[in-house]
């Protein structure tokens, strides 16, 4: 088994793409459990955000994680290969360094991926996918994204997603005062619209979610009310903003359902922002004369703003990754001698015993001790010089001197 990482992101897949690899949270501990289960890896975890959907495994091979990925998400592997990274151990390393750092992030510096990376290994940990390896890899991982993050800037300056949906809806609307805000569903990413939202004190904000009872917890927060989802068709003319991001895997918001809307409010526009993944409002939307449909990639100029002040930061930070990554892969290298270690430890033992049992037979027979303490060491003696010699007279030419070489430096020799 070897450390293994297999993915997409805003990078390199367009959403479209993304969406169909997106794990929904339910999903998770299944997906992992069949993983590990069908004996493609020993441990597994997977990240999967709105940007990215990323596998870190112990496994065979990674060609193997690749093949239960497409079956597991029913794509063809032609299909999904020419938009995957592959990774090996070091690039895995210093690839997850990256990510939780806030570096390979559609915002630089951004820090809600590394909560996102916890709540990754929290599941893992749950389905018991998470082993030595992993747990050592995430351990250092989160480690170092705390070192980059006190050490440099790189979080300053950035424009968070959220905050470029109030951007966007400044540039269409006159002034967010006058708008009625309708935010669908009610997690981290909505909690955060909402904040930015309500700091420019609109008209009124309604949060619409498939429990009431959590929509409700949300709005208080913000003097807002709140809706169930299949209320939406019937509250959706009454607002200007909507903005989801949820879990679900089919759209919530159909052509249809906005068409309506539109005739109803006069053709008055609607600004909306999706930012869920898989998509929570159907493409099709965007060809409505009257909306401002707006994907996690079409803001990507937005939350790019500063970028250019934290180059230097994310310099520095890159420096920090570095060295982690090299100590990383030197603990792995020394977790590779660990059995050769163990079998050397069992094999010295067992001389040792063999020893002592042909002494203590000797002592028995009444033979003086000082016969005994020299038949003792000498049989260590040849014990312990057996194999380096019997490699040296069985090996020839090149093998044989860099074995030479291998053995002097091994016992400290200066040979003449």
């Amino acid at each position: 088994m070897q450390l293994v990482a297999l993915g997409l992101n805003h990078h390199t897949a367009p959403l479209a793409i993304r969406e169909q690899l997106a794990f929904p949270a339910e999903q998770l501990a299944d997906a992992l459990r069949d993983l590990t289960g069908s004996q493609t890896a020993h441990e597994a975890a997977i990240l999967s955000t709105c940007n990215r959907t990323e596998i870190y495994a112990s496994a065979r091979d990674i060609d193997s994680v690749l093949v239960w990925l497409a079956r597991n998400r029913g794509l063809d592997v032609e299909v999904l290969r020419p938009y995957l990274y592959a990774l090996d151990a070091e690039a895995t390393a210093r690839h997850a360094f990256r990510v939780a750092s806030g570096l390979d992030s559609m915002v630089l510096g951004e820090t809600q991926i590394v909560g996102q990376i916890k709540d990754a290994v929290r599941v893992a940990e749950t389905c018991g996918t998470l082993g030595t390896l992993l747990n050592t890899l995430f351990q250092k991982t989160f480690s170092t994204a705390k070192a980059v993050r006190s050490q440099t800037a790189i979080g300053a300056n950035s424009v968070s997603m959220a905050a470029a949906g109030v951007k966007l809806a400044e540039q269409i609307f006159p002034s967010i005062r006058e708008l009625n805000v309708l935010l669908i569903g009610a997690g981290e990413m909505i909690e955060l619209v909402a904040t930015h939202f309500a700091a420019h004190q609109p008209a009124g904000i309604t949060v619409a979610n498939r429990t009431l009872e959590r929509g409700e917890r949300l709005a208080s927060q913000f003097g807002g009310r709140a809706i169930v989802l299949q209320d939406l068709a019937n509250q959706l003319p009454l607002h200007d903003v909507v903005v989801t991001s949820t879990a679900s895997p089919v759209p919530i918001l159909g052509k249809g359902t906005v068409e309506k809307a539109l005739k109803i409010r006069r053709h008055k526009p609607i600004f909306m922002l999706d930012l869920a993944v898989p998509r929570d409002i159907e493409a099709e939307v965007a060809d409505l004369a009257d909306v401002f449909l707006y994907t996690v990639d079409d803001i990507a100029a937005i939350v790019d703003a500063g970028r250019e002040e934290r180059r230097a930061a994310a310099e520095t930070a890159e420096g920090i990754i570095q060295e982690k990554t090299r100590e990383f892969v030197q603990w792995l290298a020394g977790r590779d001698t660990v059995p050769v270690i163990r079998a050397l430890q069992v094999e010295a033992e067992r001389i040792r015993r063999h020893a002592l049992e042909a002494a203590a037979k000797r002592l028995q027979k009444g033979e003086s001790p000082h016969d005994v303490l020299e038949f003792l060491s000498r049989q260590l003696t040849n014990k312990l010089l057996h194999p380096p010699l019997q490699a040296l007279n069985s090996h020839h030419g090149q093998a044989k001197a860099e074995l030479t070489d291998a053995l002097a430096r091994l016992y400290n020799l200066h040979p003449d």
